[in-house]
């Protein structure tokens, strides 16, 4: 679990990819406290990584269910994918990450 985060490369499960928009809503609602203090204006580049792993996190979900990372600008297409389960076996991104 978590073994490359910021890659767009492979699959990830369900319980993976739903621990990944806990993390990023934690973290960004720590990263919105600070900007709307403005204690530390620069904060707002942290921005940067946590919408790429967002990112990469869904890609590979996507891949997980046969799409390509492109899937995910679809609005509530990120509800569909955490109900939806994986394709079993090898697909054209690589393994079942059930194993």
């Amino acid at each position: 679990m978590f073994s490359s985060p910021f890659s767009f490369d492979g699959r990830i499960r369900r319980t993976e990819y739903g621990i990944s928009l806990i993390i990023y809503v934690i973290v960004a609602t720590f990263v919105n406290a600070i900007v709307e203090s403005g204690e530390v204006p620069i904060i707002g580049l942290a921005y940067i990584p946590m919408l790429w792993f967002l990112w990469a996190q869904g890609a590979k979900r996507c891949h997980d269910v046969g799409n390509n990372g492109w899937w995910q600008i679809i609005p509530f297409y990120v509800f569909w994918v955490v109900l939806q389960g994986g394709q079993p076996g090898l697909n054209e991104y690589g393994q079942n990450p059930k194993g």
